[in-house]
């Protein structure tokens, strides 16, 4: 394990499952007054399902493409908050929690291109997989239980029309290419 993974694995503490369902379904709550949430929600179980299907394959072919598909659904996801729900979160006084996140995200992102550079079927490979599942979790967990329900509280419900709008068209930017 190198010296990244190890802080990033002491540094990420474990939620239950049983406490990730109540922040979705926390979540959920308000995605009618904010459909942006909706979109980041679904996007969060498309991360989920693709984080299995690198982890269930079963051989370098299918886990390289995998990986593949969840760096291509991890980054849409990643520049989208970046570019819209982030900002959104610091005008509304989160500045900290706005940090945090780009902060994570970019963690993220340099842990799959190492991830892309290793052999699939490693025990490398898939423990770094693992830590940065937890990593993505955990960060997943902050966003549905806490900083985004705020974010909907605090924003007026014209913003909320205008980070759906924005959100979606950062996604799909980088969805196609």
């Amino acid at each position: 394990m190198g010296f990244i993974d190890k802080v990033v694995s002491a540094l990420t503490p474990p939620e239950t499952d049983e406490q990730r369902q109540e922040a979705t379904a926390k979540a959920e709550q308000y995605t009618t007054r904010a459909p942006w949430l909706a979109d980041v929600l679904d996007h969060h179980r498309q991360i989920d399902a693709a984080f299995a299907a690198v982890k269930s394959a079963t051989d370098g072919t299918a886990r390289a493409a995998a990986l593949k598909q969840l760096c291509e659904i991890l980054t849409a996801h990643s520049i989208a908050e970046e570019g819209v729900i982030y900002p959104a979160l610091s005008d509304n006084g989160e500045t900290g929690h706005a940090t945090m996140a780009y902060t994570e995200q970019a963690a993220a992102k340099m842990q799959i291109g190492l991830l892309e550079r290793m052999d699939p079927m490693s025990r490398d490979f898939e423990d770094k997989l693992g830590h940065l599942e937890g990593a993505v979790k955990h960060h997943v967990y902050e966003e549905e239980g806490t900083w985004f329900p705020e974010l909907v509280e605090q924003a007026v419900d014209a913003d909320h029309q205008l980070i759906a709008r924005r959100y979606s068209e950062e996604f799909n930017r980088y969805m196609s290419g």
